[in-house]
């Protein structure tokens, strides 16, 4: 089960950095704001709503802030926001996927327009991208908080499907349907994890040059410093 991991093959990773966290209070905020729209401010009767609380604790954003965008959400001021998923081909046949949730479609259709303008790619048809993905649970757990024979035994016992490592850190993989039970498993076992999220998980990788990969990589730095613009996974091969 143990090998090298596949994380930096399927995630564009930067230096952890306050606009890295921003973006993750962005996210969170634009998902209580889309499930209060939807099904109303109790997070009781709104499991959307639950999740995003719960994804908000979990990134140590202050309660006053959920309090407020929740408010905010229920009154004339709060925004509708789309979750979209748009798909592109990279240089060298490489897949791009932008995890993008947005309150003005037409802004970020011009974006991705500038974008492949720009750094070249193109777009691609829905699902022409996708299908070389799958959608996983992924930790990153630091290797100084647990040893490998115990965090395997014990994530095995949760259900998760593969145990690597990149660096200082362990990386779990789970499904979809996992996720959380290895969640538990590890809160419970009072195993602190620097990541944990829902990804998109290339099935395979795709070696180019080191021209286009160079060419790939500007592509999706500016991918991720649009504001619409949550995550960018591919599977290019590092």
């Amino acid at each position: 089960m143990a090998g090298h991991s596949k994380w930096a093959n399927m995630k564009h990773r930067k230096d952890r950095s306050d606009r890295k966290k921003g973006k993750i209070f962005s996210r969170i905020t634009k998902e209580i704001m889309s499930a209060v729209r939807q099904a109303g401010p109790d997070p009781k009767g709104n499991s959307k709503l639950r999740l995003a609380i719960q994804k908000a604790k979990d990134a140590n954003m202050p309660n006053e802030n959920v309090e407020r965008n929740i408010k905010k959400a229920n009154s004339t001021e709060g925004q509708d926001f789309t979750e979209m998923m748009y798909e592109l081909y990279g240089y060298g046949g490489v897949g791009i996927l932008v995890d993008i949730m947005t309150d003005n479609k037409n802004r970020i259709s011009s974006d991705i327009r500038i974008a492949t303008n720009e750094h070249g790619g193109r777009v691609a048809t829905q699902g022409a991208v996708s299908y070389n993905f799958d959608r996983k649970g992924v930790f990153r757990i630091p290797k100084a908080s647990v040893s490998e024979d115990a965090l395997f035994l014990l994530i095995t016992e949760a259900g998760a499907e593969d145990l690597g490592a990149e660096d200082d850190s362990y990386i779990v993989y789970t499904s979809f349907d996992a996720f959380i039970p290895v969640k538990t498993a590890l809160e419970q076992a009072n195993i602190k994890w620097d990541e944990a999220e829902l990804a998109m998980v290339p099935k395979s990788l795709v070696e180019v040059s080191d021209e286009d990969a160079n060419s790939n990589i500007a592509l999706i730095e500016y991918l991720e410093s649009l504001d619409d613009v949550d995550t960018v996974y591919h599977n290019m091969k590092v």
